[in-house]
């Protein structure tokens, strides 16, 4: 089995037949999004002609949100997905930042007054700042000294379903009324819950093991057990090197095609869907990845392999992109990289300077 082959496949980076950013979004479930530039370009890549503006055009329409679910960090997600998969993944969360809430000095009532504050000065379709929203929480008698305060305020509002994105004030991110952006998300029982995110992980992802989804769900390994075992008749397994991996039976099967580059960021799904990468690259690129662990560096893949890293600066006039590679490239490899680097130039819109 090629897996990661099978994973550009089933992750819409190869041969893909998505259309919109919110379609791209509804794949994934929910497509990790602090680096929100790279995110941008991770739903790029997965449409086919698609530019940074469109999909910053659809953020701020709201066909997309990004909101802390899953893992305590940012993701993309649906408007009509995000009740649910908060519902169900926001008490591990909580429970990963339980030692950040004591160290704060935020207990719960602390949480209801802030809830009720933001709630107040978000209501008929309010969109504000970070900083407008530090205003209303002061106002309120909400202590918000220091950036670490107030960003668990606001996380704890995302995770309970207070407040989400809204729309961008030139390069500032707001927040609104969940409710007010998403009327119509929908709520799914627990047992549906874990069933629908299993479902979709191992649909979108696979091949991957059950340790996989368990590490990119944020869900305890029996939770993760008790949704596949629910979906499992959808699914075919596959042992590799000891390891049971799940893809769904409809994945396409792989063709020999010339060699195809890629330029990810390093919180792209294809690097942090899964626990175990591997099937990505030998033990020295494993060592090199964790040594990097969350700089913001990004990703060469070339056939699904991780060959190099690279950067961008952007000009006024282009954007430059510089490379560095891990091994010697055949002259075919490196053609593929010169394609992806004027590929991602026309996501921005600017001509491409490679170094």
């Amino acid at each position: 089995m090629d897996i990661a082959h099978q994973r550009l496949l089933n992750q819409h980076l190869a041969g893909t037949t998505l259309a919109t950013p919110a379609a791209v979004v509804d794949w994934l479930v929910a497509a990790q999004a602090q680096d929100y530039a790279g995110a941008k370009w991770a739903i790029g890549l997965r449409l086919n002609g698609t530019t940074d503006t469109a999909i910053e055009h659809a953020f701020n329409e709201g066909t997309i949100l990004r909101t802390h679910v899953l893992r305590p960090t940012w993701h993309f997600v649906t408007p009509h997905d995000i009740r649910w998969l908060l519902t169900l993944t926001a008490p591990r969360v909580h429970q990963i930042n339980g030692t950040y809430y004591h160290r704060l000095e935020l207990d719960q009532a602390t949480f209801t007054r802030s809830h009720d504050a933001l709630a107040k000065a978000l209501r008929d379709r309010q969109q504000l700042t970070r900083e407008e929203l530090r205003h209303a929480l002061q106002q309120a008698g909400v202590a918000t000294e220091g950036e670490l305060r107030l960003s668990y305020l606001l996380m704890q509002a995302e995770l309970d379903g207070i407040i989400c994105s809204g729309p961008r004030q030139g390069k500032q991110f707001t927040y609104t009324l969940l409710d007010e952006r998403a009327p119509e998300a929908i709520t799914l029982a627990r047992e549906e819950a874990l069933a629908e995110l299993s479902r979709r992980y191992f649909i979108s992802r696979g091949p991957a093991t059950i340790q996989d989804y368990a590490k990119w769900s944020g869900l305890t390994t029996a939770d993760a057990r008790y949704g596949l075992e629910a979906v499992k008749a959808e699914f075919t397994q596959e042992v590799v090197d000891g390891r049971t991996y799940w893809l769904s039976t409809a994945t396409p099967s792989v063709k020999e095609v010339p060699p195809t580059a890629y330029l990810l960021s390093i919180y792209d799904e294809y690097i942090s869907g899964y626990k175990d990468r591997s099937a990505l690259g030998d033990a020295e690129i494993a060592a090199r990845l964790w040594a990097m662990g969350n700089a913001l560096q990004y990703i060469i893949v070339v056939d699904g392999q991780i060959v190099g890293t690279w950067k961008r600066t952007l000009k006024k006039a282009a954007v430059v992109i510089e490379t560095n590679l891990f091994r010697s490239l055949t002259e075919a490899e490196n053609r593929a990289i010169v394609v992806a680097a004027h590929q991602y130039g026309d996501f921005l819109d600017r001509p491409v300077l490679l170094a």
